[in-house]
């Protein structure tokens, strides 16, 4: 699993921009942020639950804490966009390569616009998932808005 496309994909990103971060592989896939908290023995809040949105076509990420759900009505207002809604698998593979569930902040075949919820600034470290469901990764909140050129934001 080290040497899946995506990991790679997502490790050469966080190497070229210059974060030290191991990629953790778990024993098994964690689709929620409540089964990956466990796993790695930490707050559910400090999980990065990478959410793709379709923004009047657009993809959009979002990195919410994952203590919280995503009020699609105000980012939507945030951002002007008419209509913000979850993104269907296919939308998702289409515009990050990867599949939900294990969508990494980074490691797309092109940038995606980014907004980084600012819950997240209270933890030291936070993880972040790898670009498959069994692999996450710890980064602090300024390297995670940094490498993804996100946008710090009220997203819940």
């Amino acid at each position: 699993m080290h040497s899946h496309p995506n990991v790679t994909a997502v490790r050469d990103a966080l190497v070229g921009a210059g974060v030290d971060a191991e990629i953790v592989i778990l024993d098994e896939a964690v689709h929620t942020a409540a089964a990956a908290a466990a796993a790695l023995e930490i707050e559910v809040g400090q999980i990065a639950n990478s959410l793709i949105f379709d923004a009047d076509g657009e993809p959009l990420l979002v990195l919410t804490s994952g203590a919280h759900r995503v009020d699609t009505a105000k980012v939507a207002a945030t951002l002007g966009v008419a209509k913000l809604r979850r993104a269907t698998p296919e939308f998702v593979r289409r515009h990050t390569g990867q599949a939900i569930g294990g969508v990494a902040p980074l490691g797309h075949p092109k940038p995606v616009r980014t907004l980084v919820d600012v819950d997240l600034q209270q933890y030291p470290t936070v993880w972040a998932a790898g670009g498959v469901p069994q692999s996450v990764f710890p980064i602090t909140y300024a390297e995670l808005v940094r490498v993804t050129d996100g946008t710090p934001a009220e997203v819940a």
